[in-house]
């Protein structure tokens, strides 16, 4: 039976060919073609376009762990630099170019390339898309007619409904997106200054946050996990591996690792190719 540790794996693996959408110069420089100037308007404007010409509220709901401050220095104004349908031209633009660099045509014409969008778009439409609103707008969307753009699609479908079951449990274990950064900090996995910076938090909101975790007995008074702390952190990556489980299943063990198979050259390429920051800001563990 496909297993939790499946779901992770695949994730891990094809992580970095969906994050072309935000690291590849390739996708910078497609967002700022259309107006989208600097990382975080590009960024909010292609990972939200899915959805429409969408607030603020909304965004912070979906995305979950930026400040809301930091949201609506963005949101609604891209909107006004471009339409919601203008950035996901953009955004597919931008991974057609990435990818004719980091892999090159021989691969994008390959049978492997072809077999790898043909088996992750399976599990992209198995997607069920009740309580997943990321994972719902991208399987929405009109699939393209290149096997290395489909392959891309799916990947970030299924992304997003991982990313959606990662925030139901955390809203669960009623942890809120700042106290989410505290953990990922005290687990080791993001560095504290790093994710202050990149979601938004100031040290008001950290500290809160970090006092709440402790009066809960997860954190020590140096922002250090206790053996509580360490469990439950534990429960929520579990939770998560085994909620993003079902659209794996439509494949099967065996699909499964072939799919393994052929994403672990993608994810070295991109690795190699520069386009994978080099502190893994995103969380995706190295594949097993």
């Amino acid at each position: 039976m496909t297993s939790p540790a499946t779901a992770r794996r695949l994730w891990a693996l094809g992580e970095p060919y969906h994050a072309l959408n935000y690291f590849a110069d390739e996708s910078r420089a497609a967002g700022e073609a259309v107006g989208l100037t600097g990382f975080w308007n590009g960024y909010f404007a292609f990972r939200a376009a899915p959805m429409g010409a969408v607030g603020p509220d909304l965004v912070t709901a979906t995305f979950y762990n930026f400040a809301p401050q930091f949201v609506a220095r963005r949101m609604p104004a891209v909107w006004d630099i471009v339409t919601p349908s203008g950035a996901l031209r953009a955004r597919l633009s931008g991974i057609d170019a990435a990818v004719r660099r980091i892999l090159g045509k021989p691969w994008i014409d390959s049978s492997e390339a072809e077999e790898a969008a043909e088996l992750t778009r399976i599990a992209a439409d198995a997607v069920e898309p009740a309580g997943r609103p990321l994972a719902a707008a991208n399987a929405g969307l009109l699939w393209p007619d290149e096997p290395h753009l489909v392959l891309w699609q799916a990947l970030t479908t299924l992304r997003e409904h991982r990313g959606d079951g990662h925030n139901a449990a955390l809203l669960q274990r009623e942890v809120s997106g700042a106290a989410s950064h505290v953990l990922a900090s005290a687990a080791g996995r993001t560095d504290r200054e790093w994710l202050m910076r990149a979601r938004g938090w100031d040290e008001a909101a950290w500290s809160v946050a970090a006092a709440g975790l402790a009066d809960r007995g997860w954190l020590d008074g140096d922002e250090t996990l206790t053996a509580e702390g360490t469990a439950m952190v534990a429960v929520i990556e579990a939770d998560t591996d085994r909620l993003a489980l079902d659209p794996w299943r439509a494949l099967g063990d065996a699909r499964c690792d072939r799919l393994a198979e052929l994403l672990a050259p993608i994810r070295r390429a991109v690795v190699a190719g520069g386009s994978w920051p080099a502190n893994n800001p995103i969380g995706a563990p190295e594949p097993d």
